[in-house]
C-alpha cells in the first residue's frame, strides 16, 4: 500500500498545482489505482474510433511527475476487439493486475463486442485477454456494455458498475475476477440507473458510505458533467444528490467521465476526469485533469471548482501556447530569453479575477509580467488585444493595453531587484484594474478602463529576459 515516509509527505494539493492537463496528449475516461507506492492512471486514447486500438497508462509517486507506459493493452492481443477500446478499469487481486475495458461500441446484441477483461503480472502490462471473448457481450436492462468500473468492498466482494444509453447495471464478480456471480435473488444484472444517468459509472467508499458517480449530458458537448449519489449499500438504491463537476466557461468545457483517488492512510481525495480546452471544437480533443475533492461534515461532496495553477514543478508547460521567443520549463520555472514581446498564454477566458505570479527579470531596458483579457494573439510586440502589467529591472511597474499598438495606462516606481523573484498580482473587476508588487495590500497602480472585458491570461516579456513561477488565476471574490 501507499505509505508516505516522513521524508516524502503525502501529496496534498488544491489541484494539479503543476498544471492541468497533467499529462501530454489527447486522452479521456481516466481511472486510477494505487499499487504499492505508485499512482496509476489508465485512460482512453481520445482518437477517432478506428484509431482507438490501444491503451496507454501513466504512473507517478507524487501526482506531479508522470511516466508514460505505451500500449499496455492492444487490440492485437484481444481476438474479438477491433476498435473503440474505452474506459479501462484497473484493479489488483491475488498478485494479478486486471484491466477491464469496452470494445467495438456494439449497438445491438447481434454484434461482437462489449466489456472484456485483460490480465498482467505488472501494473504496466503487457495485458492479455483473459477469456478470448467479452465478459459481458449483450444489453441487459437497456444498458450498453461500456464504461465499466470495478470496486472491491471491505468484505472482499468485487462489483462491476457499467452502462451507457442512459441505463446502469451492477454485477458481482467472482473471486477469479473473470466470471460473474449472482445476487441473493438469483439475478446477475441489477439495474441501478439514477436520475439523468448517461454513462461513466464510478463507485468508491468513504467512512462506510458508498458513493456512486456518473456522467450526464453529451460527451461532445459543453453540458457533459458529473453527478453523484450516496447509499448504505453497494447496490443502492442510488438517488441523485447533486452535480459535483461541470464546465467552467473561464477554464474548460465538457468536464466529465471521472474517477476518484484517495491517498491511502489519509482523508485526501482527488477527482480525476477529462475536459476539453475552450478553443477546441473537435470532440476527441480531450485532456486529463484532476482537482481536490472536499467533503462536508455530513459526507456530501462540495462542488468542484476547476482551478488554474502552474508551479512548473513537473518541468513542463503543458497547456501553454507561445507566441515568439524561446520558452523553456525547467528547474521549477518557466523561462524566456530576452525578446521584444514574446508571449505565453493559457486557454482561459476570465473576466473578473485575481491573477498572481512570481516574476524574475534579468536585464534589459524593458519589463516582464502578466497579460490578461487577451484575444487575437500572434507573434509581435503588441500583436494582441488586451492588457499587460509588468515590472522592469530599472525599478518600475507599468500597466497598459495593446491592440496592435501600445497604450500606457499608468506606471509607478517599484523596488525591483534583477534575478530576484517578485510577486506580481493583478485584480480586475469590471473596469477596475489594480496592480500589486510584493505588497498584496496596497496597489502600486489603480486605474479604470473598460476597453476589454474578458479573455485569456498569460505571460509576456519586452526587451528583457525573465522567469515565471507559481502562476495562479482565480475568479474575483
Amino acid at each position: 500500500m501507499f505509505s508516505p515516509s516522513a521524508a516524502v509527505a503525502a501529496p496534498e494539493y488544491s489541484t494539479a498545482e503543476a498544471g492541468n492537463p497533467f499529462v501530454d496528449g489527447w486522452y479521456a475516461d481516466p481511472d486510477v489505482a494505487v499499487y504499492d507506492d505508485t499512482f496509476w492512471v489508465y485512460p482512453t486514447a481520445s482518437r477517432p474510433y478506428a484509431q482507438q486500438t490501444y491503451l496507454d497508462a501513466f504512473s507517478s509517486t507524487d501526482l506531479v511527475h508522470w511516466t508514460k507506459h505505451s500500449n499496455v493493452l492492444r487490440t492485437a492481443d484481444v481476438s474479438w476487439a477491433e476498435y473503440a477500446v474505452w474506459a479501462p478499469a484497473p484493479v489488483e487481486r491475488n498478485g494479478k493486475y486486471y484491466l477491464y475495458f469496452a470494445a467495438n461500441d456494439i449497438q445491438n446484441d447481434s454484434q461482437l463486442g462489449g466489456i472484456g477483461v485483460a490480465v498482467a503480472d505488472r501494473p504496466e502490462g503487457p495485458y492479455k485477454d483473459a477469456l478470448g471473448k467479452p465478459l459481458i457481450s449483450q444489453f441487459h436492462n437497456g444498458a450498453q456494455p461500456i464504461d465499466q468500473d470495478v470496486f472491491i468492498d471491505d468484505d472482499g466482494q468485487a462489483y462491476m458498475y457499467y452502462g451507457g444509453w442512459h441505463h446502469s447495471n451492477v454485477v458481482k464478480l467472482n473471486p477469479d475476477m473473470t466470471s460473474l456471480g449472482t445476487f441473493e435473488d438469483g439475478s446477475t444484472y441489477k439495474e441501478i440507473t439514477p436520475e439523468n444517468f448517461t454513462e461513466g459509472s464510478y463507485m468508491f467508499k468513504r467512512n462506510g458510505t458508498y458513493y456512486f458517480m456518473w456522467s450526464e449530458g453529451g460527451w461532445t458537448g459543453p453540458d457533459y458533467s458529473v453527478s453523484y449519489a450516496m447509499a448504505d449499500s453497494p447496490t443502492g438504491p442510488f438517488r441523485k444528490i447533486d452535480k459535483v463537476l461541470a464546465q467552467d466557461p473561464a477554464v474548460a468545457k465538457g468536464s466529465g467521465h471521472n474517477s476518484v483517488v484517495n491517498v491511502p492512510g489519509t482523508d485526501i481525495w482527488y477527482i480525476v476526469y477529462h475536459r476539453r480546452p475552450l478553443a477546441e471544437s473537435d470532440g476527441n480533443h480531450r485532456q486529463l485533469a484532476y482537482d481536490r475533492l472536499h467533503f462536508n461534515a455530513d459526507g456530501t461532496i462540495r462542488r468542484v471548482a476547476m482551478q488554474v495553477k502552474d508551479n512548473f514543478a513537473d518541468d513542463n508547460a503543458l497547456g501553454w501556447k507561445t507566441y515568439g521567443g524561446t520558452w523553456t520549463a525547467a528547474d521549477g520555472r518557466y523561462r524566456v530569453g530576452r525578446d521584444r514581446g514574446a508571449k505565453a498564454l493559457l486557454d482561459t477566458n476570465f473576466a473578473d479575477f485575481t491573477y498572481d505570479a512570481d516574476v524574475t527579470v534579468t536585464a534589459g531596458g524593458g519589463d516582464a509580467g502578466l497579460t490578461f483579457r487577451v484575444s487575437g494573439p500572434s507573434v509581435g510586440p503588441d500583436s494582441y488585444s488586451g492588457y499587460y502589467a509588468g515590472i522592469s529591472p530599472g525599478g518600475k511597474v507599468v500597466l497598459g493595453r495593446a491592440n496592435g499598438s501600445w497604450t500606457q495606462l499608468a506606471s509607478a516606481r517599484a523596488s525591483v531587484t534583477p534575478h530576484k523573484a517578485h510577486r506580481l498580482r493583478v485584480t480586475a473587476v469590471g473596469s477596475s484594474i489594480k496592480v500589486f508588487v510584493d505588497d498584496m495590500t496596497t496597489p502600486r497602480i489603480s486605474v479604470t478602463d473598460a476597453t476589454y472585458r474578458s479573455g485569456a491570461t498569460g505571460l509576456r516579456v519586452f526587451d528583457t529576459g525573465a522567469s515565471f513561477d507559481n502562476v495562479t488565476v482565480a475568479p474575483a471574490g
